[in-house]
């Protein structure tokens, strides 16, 4: 059975403006019936890493919160803190950088609450019974919320495919346990071709999982056995968290995740998680994809490369697998810009893929639809 997904595009005029428009949307995708007078509803948003300047605009967040306002609602702005150090490792420099990226009352309207807590152990364990797990941790706010919105920007992702609906709730709701759950399996391995031994990745190791090791090397013209000693990079598995910092941040790309075994797993632990997070207000949530300065990568990165197509406009529903399928069929019909990554590679039909051509982003929708969670089924209504 298909599920509504409820759409507005960006054009704008006189007593028309985007933050009317998008008030609109959100009663239109029945945002009355989602949330109750003192119901203490979480906005689930991404903050954006400092640097990053692709996450949704502060004050189009505003109309979403007033709209919970008029209804009677109780909304409050949440996230959960990374796994990876940054500016949002922990709920004082989070705070910090949500406010520095836009995000203070008198522009959202609403308080800031980080949802694990100040060092990511603020968690509710949430029982589903599922083929990777038996119980989620989620951040306690999140999970003792009586309703949720997401609002997610919706771009591409370099372990998913594409980071929408499921990933802003799936992963961005889990407390740091939960977080290091859905990544476990997500081993990065290094390049010893490649590592000089530097030591970047191993400061940007939260988990200690990196050390320097010796590699003997020869010297041009040498015997090997007057072989020069270098250093190389060596991760521990059982210490990995599978964060996938050490990825980000090595200069000499030396580092890279097993594409092929991990990933489909790691997507499917994303929906188990998704499903966590909205326990027991399965009727009491709604999804928004802001589909705008849509990047080729996570909002978590300290940057944001130029976007892969045009802005193309606002999605809404109930359905967090219809939502994310119809904004991934949104952005595959637009042709991409010359000014970004996908110069130069001709006709894309599924931007995805050509960004990230190791990564079966349906995995997620698939798996989610069997859950469940979703229909891939769905009828686009424009508002």
């Amino acid at each position: 059975m298909a599920s509504i997904v409820y759409f507005t595009n960006l054009h704008t005029g006189f007593n028309n403006s985007l933050p009317t428009k998008i008030k609109r949307l959100a009663r239109a995708a029945g945002l009355e019936k989602i949330v109750g007078k003192k119901s203490l509803t979480a906005v689930k948003v991404h903050f954006g890493e400092r640097g990053n300047t692709a996450f949704i605009r502060p004050l189009l967040i505003r109309p979403v919160v007033d709209v919970l306002l008029e209804l009677g609602a109780r909304p409050f702005i949440t996230d959960s803190g990374t796994l990876y150090p940054g500016s949002r490792s922990n709920a004082v420099d989070h705070l910090n950088t949500a406010i520095l990226n836009g995000f203070a009352f008198p522009v959202v309207g609403a308080p800031l609450i980080i949802a694990d807590g100040i060092d990511g152990r603020d968690e509710a364990s949430v029982q589903v019974d599922l083929k990777h797990f038996d119980e989620v941790f989620i951040g306690s706010a999140i999970a003792h919320a009586d309703s949720l919105v997401s609002l997610a920007h919706f771009k591409l992702h370099e372990a998913s495919g594409f980071g929408g609906a499921i990933k802003n709730v799936g992963m961005g709701s889990a407390s740091r346990k939960g977080k290091m759950a859905q990544h476990s399996d997500v081993s990065p391995k290094v390049s010893s071709k490649k590592c000089i031994g530097c030591g970047v990745c191993l400061d940007q190791c939260i988990q200690g999982a990196i050390t320097l090791v010796e590699k003997a090397v020869a010297g041009a013209g040498q015997q090997a056995a007057n072989a020069t000693v270098a250093k190389v990079s060596r991760i521990d598995q059982d210490l990995c968290a599978g964060c996938a910092r050490c990825i980000h941040v090595c200069p000499q790309e030396a580092i890279s995740i097993d594409w092929e075994t991990n990933l489909p797993r790691f997507m499917e632990k994303m929906v188990e998680y998704t499903i966590g997070a909205l326990r027991g207000k399965e009727d009491r949530s709604l999804f928004v994809n802001f589909l705008t300065q849509i990047s080729p990568a996570c909002d978590c990165y300290p940057f944001s490369d130029a976007p892969i197509v045009g802005d193309i406009g606002i999605a809404a529903s109930t359905d967090p697998i219809a939502i994310d399928q119809a904004c991934a069929d949104l952005v595959n019909r637009e042709p991409h810009l010359e000014t970004s990554c996908l110069k130069g590679k001709g006709h894309c039909p599924d931007k995805m893929k050509a960004v990230y051509p190791h990564i079966d982003w349906e995995r997620q929708l698939i798996y989610g639809s069997q859950l469940g969670l979703g229909s891939r089924q769905y009828e686009l209504v424009e508002v």
